[in-house]
């Protein structure tokens, strides 16, 4: 025998990671097959891979309609199951705030209000007592409020303005750009009670209708927000700039007192930098103002963002010269009424200022992260993102193939230029979905202290910088407030000053780091689950075979053994859809491209997979294929509903003529669906929770479904429809 463990071979537990579980109650029926007097009741985790718990309660049939938290306390050796004992209830299955809490559990996000210690902490900001700039600040900051054209450029909605941007010509003829980040040191002292409120919770969480702030809404929403209008408190960069070639002279780094002078949103901004003229309609900072002063302003904004978006492409080009990615990702924008009705689901368009504004973010970032490591090179906190393994892009590799294209993969400048030049001239979504398997090869960024690793390890591969951090969201993340303290001790040491803040050594920035890498996970988690729990409450009360709405273009992207994975672009959805089904049945089109379920056979290639009956008829599906898709959801009474994808047609799906396609898309953006789904206040009042309950029978270690090794099989096999894709950060 060799005398060596295998690498995945378990020898010992050192801790054991139990948390709180959120479960489902048997059903009625399944409590009276355990015994009438059973007080012993096996519950259903949330989550697939828990195996079930075993509870002593008396109250099975009371609760068997709800979300329910339990603890697991023991687990014997001789046991498939744990023992655990119940905590509190969540809500009713199928309501809103009882999924949404469900969400919160599962991934350990806490979310009780501020304590009243850490709020007494807190700067009043009253109308009766209204918050002023301290004459000790005024002295020891450099003032911009009268020199200085600083504005912000959010999401519409944004309340939480981490981030100013300025840009100007100076008396020398250079150009001085400047990036104005909230001072939320200043209001935050390190240990403070807020402080360690802050660090446990590490980050911001934004769900798909909601946010549970890092920091109380007085700092988060008002004094530390860069709103328009009002004296607030900034930490800035401000670069000096060559007015042609945009190379940077110098930098200064620095405690400021700002004004900004416009709180734009991303829509606007865009359509003054297109030179719609009509979109100050729509900025409130414009009211009021004669005519002469408005054209004057407007002059002076549309040159700044102008500016701000040359320099911001000249950055971009050195960075993909060094090999940045520019990386695929559908973020989701659920649309709500004011009854909390989901009114639509819109991908988020893309717009050239989100990167002029993107590209200054990551200008800072990466000369703070120069900065802090030159003065604390073995306890700075950068982020790191390692290169790919090679492995990871085969699929990558092969897709790209299908549509004759070839991806070089070597490093990060090969693989831009390549996905560059992948474009495919009649159908845009190829090279959407090749940059969306390119994201998915890649591991998340993560953060770590300098101390722990060598100089070659802190290169960031998407961004093709050398070093990098977070600097530029203090208010929604614990690591910019890190290195906020990093920065402000840099520069008391080129100014030979003593060091006012105590500096976390590395092995305690590492356990940090490790801390807020583990929170950030459950916060990518949490907004995912979120929006699909949103997709699915959009599609749910809708009649599949007769809504309009349920039925949408796909383009298949990955090729399964008994399915293939689809992108719908109109909802941003991906999923899985069987081309077997559970009867043995396999697709088939007829000549008129609808689908029917026929017994028969695939036969899965490379790029391609065929399904052919038993009579001989045949079709086949590529990569990259349009497809009509039918969308339901597979409700389920223990788990989350998922959305359930059918190919229905294997023909791209045909939309109305012209004016009918324009007037249906007038009514998906402004009135759309109203009736769509139930209200939060419809979900309290509902009775019964409409979903089609699944029977799971009790297995060992896990719920399946089967009731034989075989269909055991079979749904191991299914496993092979996932897509395993990963929210992905830079």
């Amino acid at each position: 025998k060799k005398n060596y463990l295998s690498k995945n071979e378990v020898v010992g537990i050192l801790q054991k990671n139990w948390r709180d579980y959120v479960v489902t109650f048997p059903s009625k029926e399944e409590v009276q097959s355990q015994g009438k007097n059973a007080q012993k009741i096996l519950v259903t985790p949330w989550d697939h891979r828990v195996p079930k718990i075993r509870i002593s309660t008396q109250q099975a049939e009371a609760l068997q309609d709800f979300r329910v938290v339990v603890r697991i306390d023991s687990w014997e050796s001789t046991s498939v199951y744990p023992n655990g004992h119940f905590v509190r209830v969540l809500g009713r299955i199928g309501d809103l705030e009882g999924e949404i809490a469900t969400i919160l559990v599962e991934n350990s996000i806490l979310v009780v209000p501020f304590s009243e210690a850490q709020m007494c902490e807190m700067p009043v900001n009253t109308p009766g007592n209204p918050w002023k700039v301290s004459p000790e600040e005024e002295r020891e900051r450099k003032d911009l409020r009268e020199t200085h054209l600083v504005f912000s450029i959010d999401p519409k909605g944004c309340e939480d303005v981490d981030d100013a941007l300025s840009v100007r010509t100076l008396a020398n003829g250079s150009l001085e750009l400047g990036v104005h980040i909230a001072d939320v040191t200043h209001f935050v002292p390190p240990n403070s009670y807020i402080d360690i409120e802050a660090r446990t919770r590490a980050t911001t969480y934004y769900l798909a209708d909601r946010r549970y702030d890092m920091l109380p809404s007085v700092l988060s929403a008002d004094l530390c927000s860069l709103l328009g209008g009002v004296d607030r408190y900034a930490v800035s960069v401000i670069w000096e700039l060559d007015k042609t070639s945009y190379e940077i002279k110098k930098v200064w780094y620095g405690r400021t007192i700002i004004r900004s002078a416009y709180k734009l949103f991303y829509e606007a901004a865009q359509e003054l930098l297109d030179g719609n003229f009509h979109a100050v309609d729509d900025i409130p900072e414009f009211r009021g103002l004669d005519e002469k002063s408005r054209q004057a302003k407007l002059e002076e904004l549309v040159w700044a963002i102008g500016k701000l978006t040359d320099i911001a492409r000249h950055i971009r080009a050195k960075r993909d010269h060094c090999g940045a990615l520019e990386l695929e990702g559908v973020e989701i924008l659920v649309q709500l009424d004011e009854k909390k009705n989901i009114h639509d689901l819109i991908p988020k368009q893309p717009l050239e200022v989100h990167e002029t504004v993107a590209e200054c973010m990551i200008l800072a970032n990466h000369w703070v992260a120069k900065k802090i490591w030159e003065s604390f090179p073995h306890q700075a906190l950068l982020r790191q993102h390692p290169p790919p393994h090679q492995e990871f892009f085969s699929e990558l590799r092969e897709c790209a193939k299908a549509k004759g294209f070839f991806i070089d993969t070597r490093s990060n400048k090969t693989l831009a230029d390549s996905l560059d030049n992948a474009n495919d001239p009649n159908d845009p979504i190829v090279n959407r979905l090749l940059r969306s398997m390119a994201t998915q090869a890649m591991s998340n960024a993560l953060y770590f202290s300098t101390g722990s690793c060598a100089e070659e390890e802190f290169h960031h591969y998407g961004l093709a910088l050398d070093k990098y951090t977070h600097f530029t969201s203090p208010i929604r993340r614990y690591s910019d407030i890190v290195v906020h303290r990093l920065l402000m001790a840099a520069i008391s040491k080129d100014k030979k000053m003593e060091i006012k803040d105590n500096l976390f050594s590395n092995k305690d920035l590492e356990e940090l780091c490790r801390h807020i890498n583990n929170r950030n996970r459950a916060a990518q988690h949490s907004q995912k689950q979120s929006t699909e729990l949103f997709q699915c409450m959009y599609f749910k009360d809708k009649d599949p075979e007769n809504e309009e709405r349920c039925i949408s273009d796909g383009v298949i992207y990955s090729i399964r053994t008994n399915g293939v994975l689809v992108f719908i672009p109109r909802f941003g959805i991906k999923g899985a859809a069987y081309l077997r089904n559970k009867d043995g049945l396999v697709i088939s089109c007829g000549s008129d491209s609808h689908s029917e379920w026929k017994p028969g056979s695939l036969q899965r290639y490379q790029n391609k997979i065929t399904s052919t009956t038993t009579g001989g008829e045949s079709v086949t599906f590529h990569l990259f294929d349009h497809v009509t898709v039918r969308i339901s959801v597979q409700a389920s009474r223990c788990h989350s509903d998922t959305i359930r994808l059918e190919i229905i047609s294997n023909k791209p799906y045909m939309r109305p003529d012209t004016e009918l396609l324009h007037q249906s898309s007038l009514l998906l953006k402004s009135d759309l669906v109203k009736e769509v789904t139930r209200s939060v206040e419809e979900a309290q009042l509902a009775q019964e929770v409409k979903v089609n309950v699944i029977q799971e029978d009790y297995q060992k270690y896990c719920q399946t479904k089967g009731s034989s090794l075989y269909t055991l099989l079979e749904e191991i096999r299914d496993l092979a429809l996932l897509d395993v894709s990963n929210s992905y950060e830079m």
